[in-house]
């Protein structure tokens, strides 16, 4: 509205200086290029760089208009006051020249200003090294508009939700056409900050790992600012730059595509197929739901047939046991829920929690890796973009997590021993410490100095190692890895959240096979032969080429058909991640809260003197709950 109000008056006065007075003269300016500006909003023009007050171009449609002399006495006080006028308009629209803003922007930088300005001190001081080397320059302001970069980097901004971020985290400033020097110098400080902080967000995510849990370590991916500020301002497409911090694998891509699926008007339209509540349903009873029920779990039965019977009780009982819900046969709102699934805006959440844990993990997952889904209770082999191998796994129970982490896997070892990981020493063994001291003897335990002078628990290698036959390591601080088990009956339950935090895998010998081809030069034994190896002595295979290991929580991903495919927030790391974006801790979220190194280094010294005292005999020993561990 403004600029159609700027447009008309100027369009107005030209078309009086046209007919009126085809030879009026006045002063300086010699030339005028143009009467009709655009607004910075709406100006595409290619940026310029002057010292001078700014001059407005050329338009198309616009001829240029003679110069007269100064003091001609023909021009009339009505028309002067027009002239007048208009060159207030022009005023307005370019209040500051770039020398003005330069002049700004280097009293805010050297007067040491920004601290209020930026926050975070890394891109603070990248934005005041990038601003000095640039002698002050705006970077998103050209002749007191808008340039390109600014409009790509806005428009990436407000489209954050793509992402699935929110766009009100990455404020616009209002860069008014009339705006003072100071105003615009502000604006461009703040947009640069804006936009650092997006590119932060698109490569790392919005929400620090461990506000979300304790046990996660992906490494360190976060860009620099300077290389965000030199990416994004190297001339080329500063929209597609800022893209370009977004994860680049698969399975990112094809969520944020999903997302954008979930949140068309078509799928709004269409998402409301669900059973709608009403009372409880027994069976034998009649209700207009059965129908629908029915052909929802795919029994079948007469269309027009309301009654609740044997075929639906029993399919009923099904979905109650897979759900882990007491198994009724009624049909109440909690089962309605699970046959009916989340909802559209709860499918939204669960598509952006999984694109901000993809943020995590490292950009490069390697070009041989093997990645674990938790809630999926999978693991695939991956070479390339190829599959090359799936099977299941049994993943930590909920009090007792598997860690999120990549790792490179170094060795594969047959008849391994078992030490028992510092986490189920102190969490598991210590409180029980003066129970069932023939314990050691009669689980064949060993609790020893180890080379590092450390006292360890340790199980030697047999049919009832906890690891099972084999072993795959992949050093990490949380001392989990993937192993064998002598209990094979946990891989036919649907939900596998059994161990401690490692993960058994129901096919260990074939993933030594696949795992030693592919990490190994020359022969390599298959999972015959290394079954032939059981119960001889222990057995080491150093990898030489190290595939990565990527422990990964993925409750929502697209499958090969292009469907979603949504597991149980087995952990809470969904539900934890929605609950920061909606309370107070989101003003901090992207922060990593405190550790306290001391605490566990306190712990581990604590839990040393104890085992010390368990490896000379001297007290009783705690592990009288230790046969239920692997039961």
């Amino acid at each position: 509205m403004r600029k159609n109000k700027v447009d008309l008056l100027l369009a107005g006065t030209a078309l009086a200086l046209i007919v009126a007075v085809p030879t009026l003269a006045f002063g300086a300016p010699d030339r005028i290029e143009s009467v009709v500006p655009l607004p910075p909003s709406l100006n595409g023009q290619a940026p310029r760089h002057r010292e001078a007050a700014p001059v407005p171009p050329l338009a198309r449609d616009a001829q240029p208009i003679a110069a007269a002399p100064q003091n001609s006495d023909s021009v009339d006080d009505n028309l002067k006051s027009k002239l007048d006028d208009a060159r207030g308009t022009l005023d307005n629209v370019f209040a500051a020249s770039d020398t003005q803003i330069s002049d700004r922007l280097r009293e805010i930088v050297t007067g040491k200003q920004m601290e209020r300005r930026i926050d975070r001190a890394p891109e603070r001081q990248a934005a005041e090294t990038f601003y000095a080397a640039r002698k002050y320059a705006p970077l998103w302001i050209e002749d007191g508009q808008l340039n390109a970069r600014a409009k790509a980097v806005i428009a990436q901004l407000k489209n954050a939700a793509a992402d699935g971020l929110d766009p009100a985290d990455y404020p616009v400033p209002e860069f008014s056409a009339s705006g003072s020097a100071e105003a615009l110098a502000d604006g461009d400080i703040k947009l640069t900050n804006s936009m650092l902080t997006y590119a932060r967000h698109l490569a790392v995510g919005r929400v620090a790992p461990t506000r979300v849990l304790v046990e996660v370590d992906y490494g360190t991916q976060a860009p620099e600012p300077a290389e965000i500020l030199r990416k994004v301002t190297n001339g080329g497409d500063a929209g597609a730059a800022l893209e370009s911090f977004n994860p680049p694998h698969d399975g990112f891509r094809t969520l944020k595509a999903k997302l954008a699926e979930l949140r068309a008007p078509s799928a709004s339209a269409q998402a409301d197929n669900s059973i709608a509540d009403g009372p409880v349903i027994k069976p034998g009873a009649k209700d207009p739901r059965v129908p629908e029920l029915r052909a929802r779990l795919r029994v079948g039965g007469n269309p027009a047939d309301l009654v609740y019977d044997k075929a639906l009780f029993n399919a009923i009982k099904n979905v109650q046991a897979r759900a882990d819900i007491k198994q009724t046969g009624l049909i109440d709102g909690k089962t309605l829920a699970v046959i009916n699934g989340p909802k559209p805006g709860q499918q939204t959440e669960r598509v952006t929690a999984n694109m901000e844990r993809w943020r995590w993990l490292p950009r490069d997952l390697g070009k041989t890796y093997v990645m674990v889904n938790i809630p999926d209770y999978t693991l695939k082999v991956v070479r390339g973009h190829d599959l090359v191998w799936r099977t299941k796994i049994v993943a930590g129970k909920p009090q007792t997590p598997t860690p999120l982490l990549s790792a490179s896997m170094d060795t594969v070892l047959v008849n391994p021993s078992w030490y028992v990981p510092q986490s189920i020493i102190q969490n598991e063994l210590l409180p029980h410490y003066a129970s069932d001291p023939n314990i050691f003897d009669r689980m064949g335990l060993e609790v020893k100095k180890g080379p590092d002078g450390n006292i360890n628990v340790v199980q030697p290698p047999g049919a009832a190692n906890a690891l099972g036959r084999i072993k795959f390591n992949f050093p990490n601080k949380f001392q989990v890895y993937l192993h064998d088990t002598p209990e094979k009956r946990l891989f036919a339950a649907d939900k596998r959240a059994f161990s401690h935090g490692c993960m058994r895998v129901e096919d260990p010998t074939k993933f030594g096979e696949v795992m030693l081809h592919l990490a190994m030069n020359g022969p390599t034994p298959n999972s015959q032969q290394l079954f032939a190896l059981f119960g001889k002595d222990e057995r080491t295979f150093k990898l030489v080429n190290r595939p990565m290991v990527h422990l990964t929580y993925q409750t929502a991903y697209v499958d090969d058909g292009g469907k979603l495919v949504l597991r149980d927030d087995i952990y809470g790391f969904d539900a934890r991640i929605n609950a920061i974006m909606h309370s107070a801790e989101r003003r901090i979220a992207d922060v990593a809260p405190p550790q306290d190194p001391k605490r566990d280094l306190a712990t581990a010294k604590s839990n040393q003197e104890i085992l010390r005292r368990v490896e000379r005999r001297e007290a009783n020993n705690p592990f009288s709950f230790f046969e239920r561990l692997f039961r």
